[in-house]
């Protein structure tokens, strides 16, 4: 029986204001890859929010056009 866990990926901007829902259903434990078109955003500092069961994971990452 393959354990699941509830999983969101999210994309905020330098004031905290969510931009981009990129995963938000429940996963199956393995490795997963995501695309992110980010095309319609400004160049500038983003975060990347990723959080499950009793994980979360708060990075920075730098998009320039």
């Amino acid at each position: 029986m393959p354990i699941e866990f509830f999983l969101t990926l999210n994309i905020y901007d330098v004031t905290g204001r969510e931009v981009k829902i990129l995963v938000s259903e429940f996963k199956s434990v393995g490795s997963y890859s995501v695309d992110f078109n980010a095309s319609n955003l400004t160049s500038g500092i983003y975060f990347y929010r990723l959080t499950s069961e009793n994980f979360t994971q708060v990075k920075k990452l730098v998009f320039m056009k």
